[in-house]
């Protein structure tokens, strides 16, 4: 089959699958909320959406950002989270092919920008994303031929007390909460399908990410040190960057380490 048209295929079931991720957002962090049923609606008048109203990216402009039932504006975020998983599906299937990895990275990828829009929110990552990508994430790793399962496991161990021992040492010097659990069991989950190659960057990545984050937060809210900021976002974007540019991350992080300074 053609490269290309194998590429537009994934942007298209990139977009599609966005669009259930749109509804995984809203329904996930709210309590007794089905992801299934019912259908997708209309938050504001809870009128079900036609077929016709539902079509990734292109319904947003068609309605020109409203409702067609009660006129209400639709958030910018539905077709930026289609648009994303599009761009990213299509980027796998060019960095991956057709190999076992490629079915692997993209529920990895899926679950990875549930995270950064619902910790953005809601300031949460919802156990039901992370407990289950850990166990998926090790299972895979025994067909992934990416990651073995042995750097898989040491991944999943590692990253998960590596940011442990940071929020224990954080509280016992200042007595308040830096971390919670939630980035713990998020970045062992990241480890269990980048193996344990991928915990020093991904850590050092999301700390610059965060820090960088973190000073324009300070500026607005005026909090000084108390400014609080959702941390799994971080994780998550720079688990996406090692999950593309693998290689060149792992050889500059090898001249940088051994390369006299």
């Amino acid at each position: 089959m053609n490269p290309a048209l194998i590429i537009a295929l994934a942007f298209l079931l990139g977009a599609a699958v966005g669009s259930f991720l749109n509804v995984v957002i809203l329904r996930l962090p709210a309590e007794g909320e089905s992801i299934v049923f019912p259908a997708s609606r209309c938050p504001v008048c809870c009128t079900p959406l036609k077929w016709y109203d539902n079509i990734p990216i292109a319904s947003f402009i068609l309605l020109k950002r409203k409702c067609r039932s009660c006129g209400a504006p639709i958030s910018w975020q539905y077709p930026l989270v289609e648009l994303a998983m599009a761009l990213l599906g299509a980027g796998l299937v060019f960095k991956y092919g057709l190999s076992p990895a490629l079915p692997v990275y993209f529920v990895f990828t899926a679950a990875l920008l549930v995270v950064i829009v619902v910790d953005f929110h809601h300031k949460i990552i919802p156990d039901s994303i992370s407990l289950p990508g850990i166990v998926v994430g090790f299972a895979c790793s025994f067909v992934n031929p990416v990651v073995s399962w042995q750097q898989s496991g040491i991944g999943l161990l590692v990253g998960g007390g590596v940011l442990y021992a940071v929020a224990a040492g954080y509280y016992l010097v200042t007595r308040r909460e830096g971390m919670g659990g939630g980035d713990i069991k998020l970045l062992a989950m990241i480890g269990a399908f980048l193996g344990w190659q991928s915990l020093p960057f991904v850590v050092f990545g999301s700390s610059i990410l965060g820090a960088l984050a973190g000073i324009g937060a300070m500026a607005r809210q005026k909090k000084g040190g108390k400014t609080m900021i959702p941390y799994g976002p971080f994780l998550s974007v720079a688990a996406l960057l090692y999950m593309f540019f693998r290689e060149s991350i792992n050889q500059a992080m090898v001249l940088y380490f051994l390369t006299p300074q």
